[in-house]
């Protein structure tokens, strides 16, 4: 089901269905900001991830002696979520765990989405709460894709000096880095930037970068500890992605608390992050 959410500039579009967005319109001029979703060349829009980043070594991590089964990127983008609140500019959804995700997951939480606007700025706020009796390990993040043109650039908030990481044929991360920036801000979205799937950026020291072109956009992701950038090679859209946590490499590990860019939370606790998207 969707719901929309609206101010004097922008008009949003949430779907329960993974509480993800599924439009993001500019009011003044009718321009849709957000990828269309075409199920010819990628069906996802602004997918949330959680308990996981990416690949798990055999789709599955051991916990407390006990092997789990996790699919690519979690559980969250594949469950409905209630609307647990809603005004004219403001929605907030929640997805909480049950017997059937303690079956790929063995904790007890709580997952909030909102999502409000403020004048051309959309937020979107992701809420972990740990309900388990204990600690709590996930990582969590976002994979919103808006529209753009070849040739249009991501321009960082500083000069980086950056290496990519990126993943091999089973999404796992490779051992080798990929240098992307050199004391520089831009990066061009050309046809063949993403031939070998994502780049994947950490050690960030900007804390936005700025799509231009006829989309233009401010996206602000914080201190997130890393950030994907993704496209199907040629397609016409950019994912922006903060993420607390990272695909898994080859190297096999004993449990899930070694899993590399693993969050803990202690009983009770909550873990918050926002990402926004401020129309140029």
């Amino acid at each position: 089901m969707l719901y929309t959410i609206e101010n004097d500039a922008l008009r949003c579009e949430i779907d329960t269905q993974g509480a993800q967005l599924h439009a993001l319109t500019d009011k003044r001029t009718g321009k849709d900001y957000l990828w269309c979703g075409d199920p010819a060349i990628w069906y996802g829009q602004a997918p949330i991830l959680f308990p996981i980043i990416g690949q798990l070594i055999d789709n599955s991590f051991c916990y407390g002696g006990k092997r789990y089964t996790m699919p690519k990127h979690g559980l969250a983008r594949k469950l409905p979520f209630t609307l647990d609140a809603i005004d004219a500019s403001q929605a907030v959804f929640r997805l909480d765990s049950s017997a059937a995700t303690r079956e790929s997951y063995p904790f007890d939480w709580s997952l909030y989405a909102s999502f409000s606007l403020d004048g051309a700025a959309l937020t979107n706020r992701l809420t972990v709460v740990n309900r388990t009796h204990g600690p709590m390990l996930f990582s969590v993040g976002a994979h919103p894709a808006f529209n753009c043109a070849i040739g249009d650039r991501l321009v960082f908030e500083q000069a980086e000096t950056v290496s990519a990481e990126k993943i091999d044929k089973e999404n796992l991360l490779r051992p080798e880095r990929f240098p992307v920036l050199e004391n520089a801000r831009e990066l061009v979205l050309t046809k063949e930037l993403f031939n070998e799937d994502a780049l994947i950026l950490s050690g960030l020291r900007s804390r936005s970068v700025c799509l231009t072109g006829e989309h233009a956009l401010k996206f602000t992701f914080g201190d997130c500890p890393f950030l994907g950038i993704w496209a199907k090679p040629g397609a016409p859209y950019v994912c922006i992605e903060p993420w607390y946590g990272v695909n898994d490499d080859p190297a096999p590990r004993a449990d899930f608390s070694e899993k590399r860019g693993i969050q803990r939370l202690e009983q009770g606790e909550t873990f918050s992050f926002a990402w926004t998207a401020e129309i140029l």
